[in-house]
């Protein structure tokens, strides 16, 4: 995304297992999908016009991404729609299809495959240092959006508003209340896996919320110089690019001009992620452009106040989400006064996280397309597909109800509608 002006390009990917289509148990197959080249060799990346499908680090996960950057969403959900349907069409042949939601149920992820064609020196290094079959590295998927900056007053200003989003997200996003066949006691156990899978070198996820870094400079001694310093004993090939090794909840690619926000569980369909990284970036340009300001502040002294918030703090909130999503109590009135939710603004019951989702929401909504504002509004009403995971199989389901349910959540995929909600 080089030279794009803030705003100006964004890009989508979203990840998916393969599953057997009775039993639900992933299979490492998505070289199926993926095909191979007029010689007979596998691929690991194709482009059907304006979306491409490529591997990942495990065998059983299949991403599908904006295959160069995009100017507007209009159209995307059923473009995406479109080449996960052509992707379930070869699955069907082996009798396996896509199955959506951040982690599998009941999946056990010692039994995860890497990839075994391009970039498998690498995922052997990750493998090697980390040990790849823990749910956080084997059992997850998510929607990741990119969004464009050009030097570093753009990149300050972003990633700013970026650091007081993330708490919010899984609040909005998360899928993932199942694992090891029972109720994680998380909303969002993608996330809280995510975070501790790289304990070994913590410097490599920190607090997840990253460091109150606004400038190349700052991150760099920040963040990648402890990044580089931290692995080199474990990398000795200098197999493991900094960019990449970083896996905060907003990864800075200087490289490309762009910041990629990850913290995104995936969704039951295409539209429903969509209406999510488009309520993101709507949330993010109202941030950065002072809509939620009010009048007691200027621009410049509401940016400023933007960029003093506690990473610890931060993280903390991003634990509460977490682990309780929309139902999250936030009692913390500087944040709240970040959406113009401060005390004089607010009723005097406790504020949710799902509160505030709605407050945002009313503020932004005409900058989301019609087909995302139509899924965003039933998905704020039902709240997080994990809140519905769990309202239809709670604490404890038998095996035979996990099949049941995530079948329903494949046949969201395959129709591009939501779950649990009466059509």
């Amino acid at each position: 995304m080089s030279n794009y002006k803030l705003w100006e390009r964004f890009g989508v990917e979203m990840e998916f297992m393969i599953v057997d289509r009775d039993t639900l148990n992933v299979l490492p197959r998505a070289d199926v999908p993926l095909g191979k080249d007029k010689d007979g060799n596998q691929l690991s990346d194709i482009e059907y016009d304006d979306i491409g499908l490529s591997n990942e680090l495990v065998s059983h996960v299949l991403e599908f991404k904006c295959a160069h950057p995009k100017s507007t969403f209009d159209g995307l959900g059923k473009r995406f729609f479109h080449e996960i349907r052509r992707a379930n069409k070869k699955l069907e042949k082996i009798n396996a299809m896509l199955l959506p939601s951040a982690c599998h149920p009941f999946m056990d992820p010692a039994e995860m495959k890497l990839w075994p064609y391009d970039c498998l020196d690498i995922y052997q290094t990750y493998d090697r240092i980390f040990n790849c079959k823990g749910h956080g590295w084997a059992n997850l998927q998510s929607t990741h959006l990119n969004l464009s900056f050009d030097g570093d007053e753009e990149f300050g200003e972003l990633h700013a508003a970026i650091r007081l989003l993330l708490p919010l997200i899984p609040a909005i996003a998360a899928s993932s209340p199942y694992l090891d066949g029972k109720y994680t006691g998380y909303r969002d156990a993608r996330i809280e896996v995510y975070r501790h899978n790289q304990d070994k070198v913590p410097e490599i996820t920190g607090q997840v919320i990253p460091e109150q870094a606004y400038s190349y400079d700052e991150y760099n001694k920040m963040i990648f110089d402890k990044v580089k310093k931290a692995i080199a004993p474990y990398d000795t090939e200098h197999l493991l690019n900094h960019f990449f090794l970083n896996s905060r909840g907003a990864i800075a690619r200087f490289d490309r001009g762009a910041i990629e926000i990850r913290l995104v569980d995936i969704q039951e369909c295409p539209n429903a992620d969509i209406a999510i990284v488009e309520l993101e970036m709507a949330t993010l340009k109202a941030i950065v452009n002072g809509k939620f300001a009010g009048n007691t502040h200027t621009l410049k002294e509401y940016r400023e106040f933007l960029r003093n918030f506690d990473t610890t703090r931060l993280a903390e909130l991003l634990t509460k989400t977490t682990k309780d999503a929309e139902n999250a109590v936030i009692d913390w009135p500087e944040f709240l006064a970040v959406f113009g939710m401060d005390s004089a603004n607010t009723p005097a019951a406790p504020v949710t996280a799902g509160d505030i989702w709605k407050h945002i929401y009313s503020v932004v909504k005409n900058n989301l397309t019609e087909v995302s504002q139509s899924f965003m509004e039933k998905m704020l009403e039902r709240g997080t597909l994990s809140s519905a995971l769990y309202k239809a199989l709670g604490d404890a389901p038998t095996h035979e109800a996990f099949v049941t349910e995530y079948k329903k959540l494949a046949d969201c995929l395959a129709h591009n509608r939501l779950y649990g909600i009466s059509e």
